[in-house]
């Protein structure tokens, strides 16, 4: 049985956001913006159906996806590219592979205890995230 991500996910952490931005082109000052924010993460997930919502004092981001299915995905408030994204578990993790104008990019989920990761990639930074769950 996958994991349970439903939950609201507080960020207590998050190391190398601005190089993971530089590789996006995100301009200085949405750079210096983003790295003061603490985001706050709400999952629901039915089954393999995802809703994940990103919300920020400056920013609401929605992203809905089942596990397996490609979508469209247009990444709003970070750097407004269109890229072909795929999610599938990984065990007990959510891997998103990202295809469009930059490469290697996508993002990984997992939990542990109480306790919401995150790996951002994209080209050769990696931005690593825990979020707590309230």
């Amino acid at each position: 049985m996958p994991a349970d991500y439903n939950g609201t996910w507080d960020m207590v952490s998050s190391d190398n956001i601005d190089g993971y931005m530089v590789a996006l082109d995100v301009n200085f000052a949405m750079r210096k913006i983003a790295s003061m924010l603490k985001p706050q993460k709400v999952i629901k997930q039915d089954g393999d159906s995802f809703t994940f919502q990103t919300i920020c004092s400056v920013l609401k981001y929605e992203c809905s996806f089942k596990i397996g299915e490609e979508f469209e995905e247009v990444t709003k408030g970070m750097d407004n590219r269109k890229c072909q994204s795929v999610v599938n578990w990984d065990n007990d993790k959510l891997v998103c592979v990202q295809k469009g104008e930059k490469k290697n990019r996508g993002w990984t989920h997992w939990i542990e205890g109480d306790d919401l990761h995150l790996e951002l990639t994209c080209e050769s930074q990696v931005c690593k995230q825990v979020f707590k769950r309230t």
